[in-house]
C-alpha cells in the first residue's frame, strides 16, 4: 500500500510562503527588467567574500541582453579581477544618478535606485555578444559611442577589455 508523505508544519509553511511571495518576486523582476530596458547606466559593486560591497560602485554603460547585464570593461578593472579571484557575486543598481566620484567625495544617490544581486562571469571569445552590445551602445549612447567604438573594439581584440555578463540571482 502506498502512503502519501506526511507534510509537516515547516514544509507546509515554507510552501505557503513561497506561493504567496512568488507574485511579489515576479513583480520585482518585471520592475527590474523594465528599468534595465530604459536606463542609461547601472552601478555595479562586486561583493567581497563576506557579502559586503567592495568600494567599487562606478556608473557604467551596459546592455540588457538575454536577461543579463553585459558590460565591456578593462581587463585590469576590479570588476574583471574580482571574478578572476572567485568573487562573482555583485550588487547592481539601475538608473542615472550622476557620476559616482565627484570632487570632494562620493555621490551615493544611486543607492535609492532599484537594485538586485547578480552572478558575474567573464565571457571570452564572444564577438557576436560584443556586436550585440555595441549595437545597444549605438542606440543608447549615440553622441558618445562614436569616439569609444574603435578603442573598445581594439581593446576587446587585444585582451585589454573583457566582456562581463551579470545574471540576476533571482
Amino acid at each position: 500500500m502506498n502512503e502519501l508523505p506526511v507534510l509537516d508544519r515547516r514544509a507546509f509553511l515554507g510552501g505557503a510562503l513561497a506561493f504567496l511571495l512568488s507574485p511579489a518576486a515576479l513583480a520585482r523582476a518585471a520592475e527590474r527588467d523594465a528599468a534595465l530596458e530604459k536606463s542609461p547606466y547601472v552601478y555595479i559593486s562586486p561583493l567581497l567574500g563576506d557579502g559586503k560591497e567592495s568600494s567599487c560602485h562606478g556608473e557604467v554603460w551596459y546592455g540588457w541582453i538575454d536577461g543579463a547585464v553585459v558590460i565591456l570593461t578593462a581587463s585590469s578593472s576590479w570588476k574583471a579581477r574580482a571574478i578572476d579571484r572567485g568573487l562573482a557575486s555583485a550588487r547592481i543598481w539601475v538608473g542615472d544618478y550622476g557620476r559616482w566620484k565627484k570632487p570632494g567625495g562620493r555621490n551615493e544617490g544611486f543607492r535609492q535606485a532599484p537594485h538586485f544581486e547578480a552572478k558575474g562571469a567573464l565571457v571570452p571569445n564572444a564577438p557576436e555578444l560584443r556586436d550585440r552590445l555595441f549595437a545597444q551602445f549605438e542606440r543608447k549612447y549615440p553622441d558618445e559611442f562614436g569616439s569609444w567604438r574603435e578603442k573598445m573594439r581594439i581593446g576587446y581584440l587585444d585582451g585589454t577589455r573583457v566582456l562581463v555578463r551579470y545574471k540576476p540571482a533571482s
